[in-house]
Protein backbone atom coordinates (compact mmCIF):
# COMPACT_ATOMS: atom_id res chain seq x y z
CA UNK A 1 0.00 0.00 0.00
CA UNK A 2 2.48 2.62 0.82
CA UNK A 3 4.34 2.19 -2.51
CA UNK A 4 0.89 2.98 -4.13
CA UNK A 5 1.04 6.03 -2.60
CA UNK A 6 4.42 6.83 -3.28
CA UNK A 7 3.82 6.00 -7.19
CA UNK A 8 1.38 8.64 -6.84
CA UNK A 9 3.21 11.17 -5.15
CA UNK A 10 5.50 10.92 -7.56
CA UNK A 11 3.38 11.22 -10.72
CA UNK A 12 1.47 13.92 -9.10
CA UNK A 13 4.83 16.09 -8.26
CA UNK A 14 6.27 15.41 -11.69
CA UNK A 15 3.01 16.27 -13.51
CA UNK A 16 2.66 19.64 -11.52
CA UNK A 17 6.79 20.26 -12.25
CA UNK A 18 6.69 19.39 -15.86
CA UNK A 19 3.24 22.09 -16.22
CA UNK A 20 5.08 24.74 -14.41
CA UNK A 21 8.21 24.05 -16.98
CA UNK A 22 5.78 24.02 -19.88
CA UNK A 23 4.01 27.14 -18.69
CA UNK A 24 7.33 29.12 -18.08
CA UNK A 25 8.52 27.99 -21.64
CA UNK A 26 5.35 29.20 -23.31
CA UNK A 27 5.34 32.56 -21.50
CA UNK A 28 8.61 33.64 -20.72
CA UNK A 29 11.45 31.67 -21.57
CA UNK A 30 11.85 32.59 -25.64
CA UNK A 31 10.95 36.41 -25.35
CA UNK A 32 14.25 38.51 -25.38
CA UNK A 33 13.81 42.42 -25.96
CA UNK A 34 13.82 44.14 -28.82
CA UNK A 35 16.89 46.92 -29.05
CA UNK A 36 19.54 48.11 -30.71
CA UNK A 37 19.00 48.22 -34.63
CA UNK A 38 16.18 45.48 -34.53
CA UNK A 39 14.23 48.97 -32.48
CA UNK A 40 12.95 50.34 -35.44
CA UNK A 41 9.89 51.22 -36.70
CA UNK A 42 9.50 50.85 -40.27
CA UNK A 43 6.24 51.28 -42.83
CA UNK A 44 5.91 51.53 -46.42
CA UNK A 45 5.52 53.75 -48.53
CA UNK A 46 2.69 54.09 -51.19
CA UNK A 47 5.02 56.10 -54.12
CA UNK A 48 7.89 53.19 -53.91
CA UNK A 49 6.41 50.18 -52.31
CA UNK A 50 9.26 49.94 -49.76
CA UNK A 51 9.40 49.89 -46.31
CA UNK A 52 10.75 53.60 -44.86
CA UNK A 53 11.55 54.50 -41.42
CA UNK A 54 9.64 56.51 -39.49
CA UNK A 55 10.16 58.99 -36.01
CA UNK A 56 9.61 57.13 -33.30
CA UNK A 57 9.83 57.40 -29.75
CA UNK A 58 9.58 55.45 -26.18
CA UNK A 59 9.88 51.95 -27.86
CA UNK A 60 9.36 48.42 -25.35
CA UNK A 61 9.42 45.63 -27.85
CA UNK A 62 9.74 41.82 -27.54
CA UNK A 63 10.66 39.45 -30.39
CA UNK A 64 11.37 35.51 -30.17
CA UNK A 65 13.42 32.80 -32.68
CA UNK A 66 11.21 30.28 -31.97
CA UNK A 67 8.27 32.02 -33.92
CA UNK A 68 8.31 34.64 -36.76
CA UNK A 69 4.70 35.60 -35.20
CA UNK A 70 5.87 36.65 -31.44
CA UNK A 71 6.88 39.67 -31.99
CA UNK A 72 5.12 42.58 -30.29
CA UNK A 73 5.76 46.42 -29.91
CA UNK A 74 4.60 49.84 -27.82
CA UNK A 75 5.81 53.48 -29.21
CA UNK A 76 4.74 57.02 -29.43
CA UNK A 77 4.90 58.88 -32.94
CA UNK A 78 4.68 62.53 -33.73
CA UNK A 79 2.96 62.31 -37.37
CA UNK A 80 -0.21 62.82 -37.50
CA UNK A 81 -2.61 60.57 -39.15
CA UNK A 82 -3.39 62.76 -41.86
CA UNK A 83 0.20 62.58 -43.02
CA UNK A 84 0.45 58.78 -42.59
CA UNK A 85 -2.51 57.89 -44.78
CA UNK A 86 -1.55 59.98 -47.60
CA UNK A 87 1.92 58.58 -47.53
CA UNK A 88 1.79 54.95 -46.18
CA UNK A 89 0.00 52.06 -47.11
CA UNK A 90 -3.16 51.23 -44.87
CA UNK A 91 -3.90 47.43 -43.96
CA UNK A 92 -7.60 46.63 -43.84
CA UNK A 93 -7.20 43.13 -42.54
CA UNK A 94 -4.69 43.78 -39.60
CA UNK A 95 -5.68 41.59 -36.80
CA UNK A 96 -3.32 41.61 -33.42
CA UNK A 97 -1.79 39.20 -31.84
CA UNK A 98 -2.43 38.62 -28.06
CA UNK A 99 1.01 38.84 -26.38
CA UNK A 100 2.28 37.56 -23.14
CA UNK A 101 0.41 39.29 -20.03
CA UNK A 102 3.28 40.58 -18.68
CA UNK A 103 4.36 42.48 -21.39
CA UNK A 104 1.18 44.67 -20.26
CA UNK A 105 1.23 47.84 -22.82
CA UNK A 106 -0.14 45.57 -25.83
CA UNK A 107 -3.15 44.76 -25.16
CA UNK A 108 -4.67 42.88 -28.42
CA UNK A 109 -8.12 42.69 -27.74
CA UNK A 110 -8.09 46.90 -27.37
CA UNK A 111 -6.42 47.80 -30.11
CA UNK A 112 -8.01 45.23 -32.69
CA UNK A 113 -11.68 47.14 -31.20
CA UNK A 114 -10.31 50.33 -31.94
CA UNK A 115 -8.88 49.07 -35.54
CA UNK A 116 -12.90 47.91 -36.17
CA UNK A 117 -14.28 51.30 -34.65
CA UNK A 118 -11.92 53.27 -36.77
CA UNK A 119 -10.18 54.99 -33.51
CA UNK A 120 -6.74 53.66 -34.95
CA UNK A 121 -5.36 53.20 -38.43
CA UNK A 122 -3.31 49.67 -39.52
CA UNK A 123 -0.40 50.03 -41.35
CA UNK A 124 1.61 47.80 -43.54
CA UNK A 125 5.24 48.34 -41.90
CA UNK A 126 7.28 45.58 -43.49
CA UNK A 127 5.86 43.22 -45.99
CA UNK A 128 7.86 39.24 -45.94
CA UNK A 129 9.63 40.58 -42.45
CA UNK A 130 10.19 36.84 -42.85
CA UNK A 131 8.90 34.99 -45.68
CA UNK A 132 4.92 34.99 -45.40
CA UNK A 133 5.05 37.05 -41.84
CA UNK A 134 4.36 40.88 -42.64
CA UNK A 135 4.98 43.51 -39.83
CA UNK A 136 1.96 45.39 -39.02
CA UNK A 137 1.53 49.24 -37.32
CA UNK A 138 -1.41 50.47 -35.49
CA UNK A 139 -1.66 54.21 -34.61
CA UNK A 140 -3.75 56.47 -33.08
CA UNK A 141 -4.40 60.49 -33.52
CA UNK A 142 -2.66 60.33 -30.38
CA UNK A 143 0.48 58.89 -31.06
CA UNK A 144 0.16 56.05 -29.30
CA UNK A 145 1.70 52.88 -31.52
CA UNK A 146 1.78 49.17 -31.75
CA UNK A 147 3.08 46.69 -34.19
CA UNK A 148 3.13 42.73 -34.73
CA UNK A 149 3.91 40.43 -37.02
CA UNK A 150 0.60 38.72 -38.88
CA UNK A 151 0.73 36.01 -41.47
CA UNK A 152 -0.15 37.39 -45.09
CA UNK A 153 -1.93 35.89 -47.93
CA UNK A 154 1.00 34.15 -49.32
CA UNK A 155 2.19 32.40 -45.66
CA UNK A 156 -1.03 31.10 -44.93
CA UNK A 157 -0.83 29.15 -48.36
CA UNK A 158 2.18 28.04 -48.20
CA UNK A 159 2.78 27.40 -44.53
CA UNK A 160 -0.38 24.82 -45.26
CA UNK A 161 1.49 22.87 -47.29
CA UNK A 162 0.66 24.35 -50.84
CA UNK A 163 2.70 25.86 -53.73
CA UNK A 164 3.21 29.62 -53.63
CA UNK A 165 0.57 31.42 -55.63
CA UNK A 166 2.04 32.78 -58.97
CA UNK A 167 1.36 36.66 -56.98
CA UNK A 168 4.20 35.60 -54.39
CA UNK A 169 7.73 36.05 -54.25
CA UNK A 170 9.62 32.95 -54.45
CA UNK A 171 9.83 30.79 -50.98
CA UNK A 172 12.78 30.88 -49.96
CA UNK A 173 15.37 27.72 -50.23
CA UNK A 174 15.51 27.00 -46.52
CA UNK A 175 11.58 26.32 -46.60
CA UNK A 176 10.97 24.14 -49.42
Amino acid sequence: MPWNRIAIVGIVVSALIAGAALYYLQVYAYYTPVAGDNARVELTSVVTGEAEPIIFDSFDGIDSDSSPIRYRACFTTVLSQAMLTETYVIKDDAEPRVAPSWFDCFDAEQIGADLEQGDAIAFLGTENIHYGIDRIVAIYPDGRAYAWHQINACGEVVFDGNPAPDTCPPVPESQN
